[in-house]
């Protein structure tokens, strides 16, 4: 597994790692018997439908209430893909870190353990409330209609969860390797142009590392660096 070490910023940097939809969740622990199980269960459905149709140009909602169901596919797809790459280290023993050249291999782990540390830390605390949250929601059962608030809350403890193992086997049992990259490099020099101009030069870098939607993940994380 590759996970590459983007440059968004001067001295600032996200992982990001693509990999087929159909694999997000797939994971053999999460099939034994028990109340957290078939749950995972239950949500995995619906968030792998939500994955493979998050590239998707999608059609302009119609009705109060079509929007409501967009907004809330949404909020899922976004936390998709910042949880994705945890999601599947939960699973790995050994994993490559692709990092641009012209930063020095002894400063990549530490950026690499710092953002993973980070995640786990975030996930962690969020879980709790969310339990919470999802307790909470269960009382709209009552009400007639589909209980989207309690289908948000239950995607998002399965996600963190998910989350939690996956930072966990990063930090403690993943071998890493590093393999130094002259595109990932590009990007950095890139960084000072306006987006538009730049499009076709990190597009370019796309290609060349076989990373089909890095150039939507670039354009908001340097957006969101600024």
């Amino acid at each position: 597994m590759n996970v590459f070490l983007i440059p968004v910023g001067s001295d600032q940097y996200e992982l990001y790692c693509e990999i087929p939809a159909e694999d997000a969740l797939a994971d053999q622990a999460d099939r034994q018997d028990g109340m957290f199980s078939r749950l995972a269960a239950r949500v995995r459905r619906g968030i792998q439908s939500l994955e493979r149709r998050q590239y998707e140009p999608a059609p302009e909602p119609r009705g109060l209430w079509q929007r409501v169901v967009t907004r809330f596919a949404c909020l899922i797809a976004e936390a998709i893909a910042e949880q994705r790459l945890l999601w599947h280290l939960r699973n790995r023993t050994a994993a490559t870190v692709v990092h641009p050249d012209d930063l020095a291999q002894p400063s990549v782990m530490p950026i690499v353990r710092t953002h993973i540390q980070k995640d786990y830390d975030k996930h962690r605390f969020w879980l709790g409330i969310d339990i919470l949250l999802l307790a909470v929601s269960a009382l709209l059962t009552l009400l007639p209609g589909p209980n989207l608030i309690a289908y948000y809350f239950a995607f998002r403890v399965v996600g963190h969860y998910l989350s939690i193992r996956g930072a966990r086997q990063a930090l403690a049992c993943i071998e890493w390797s590093l393999e130094p990259s002259t595109p990932l490099a590009e990007l950095r020099r890139l960084l000072a142009q306006d987006a538009a101009a730049r499009q076709p030069r990190v597009q370019a870098v796309a290609s060349s590392l076989g990373l089909e939607h890095l150039p939507r993940f670039f354009d908001r994380m340097t957006a969101a660096s600024a």
